[in-house]
């Protein structure tokens, strides 16, 4: 399993955790229904403001769904930034992974790798968490 992403992408998620440090960032990038392609970012929210954690605005979160039925898309990444761990699922990710079919993109943002990153996607179905290579295009 891989994930195919574009450099744009990579960097603007990159860019994003590090203007919303030390919170951690949140987002989707999203894409037509059945091609597992992402082709639209949509950075959200952090509505929990938290370094240890992100949640989706509940409002926010009702909007993007009705915005992809709308668009005939489907979430194909949820990303979200750690800033003092390594760029892997939590317990509480793991937790909270609510979406099968989507790519877990996390990048660690942590001092003792500045002002390098890490960038790493897993699947998460039914608790169970596999690392997946990703391919950056462009």
């Amino acid at each position: 399993m891989s994930l195919e992403i574009s450099r744009e992408f990579v960097d603007a998620i990159l860019a994003q955790s590090r203007a919303e440090y030390p919170e951690e960032c949140c987002g989707v990038i999203l894409g037509p229904i059945g091609s597992g392609k992402p082709v639209r970012m949509k950075p959200m929210i952090n509505s929990a403001h938290s370094p240890t954690f992100y949640e989706f605005d509940p409002k926010d979160l009702l909007a993007l769904y009705r915005e992809v039925d709308e668009m005939d898309e489907e979430i194909v990444v949820i990303y979200h930034s750690h800033t003092d761990t390594e760029a892997h699922p939590s317990r509480t990710d793991i937790a909270y992974a609510g979406e099968p079919g989507a790519h877990y993109v996390l990048v660690s943002t942590r001092e003792e790798i500045a002002p390098q990153t890490e960038f790493r996607s897993f699947r998460i179905v039914n608790g169970v968490v596999t690392e997946e290579i990703v391919v950056i295009a462009g």
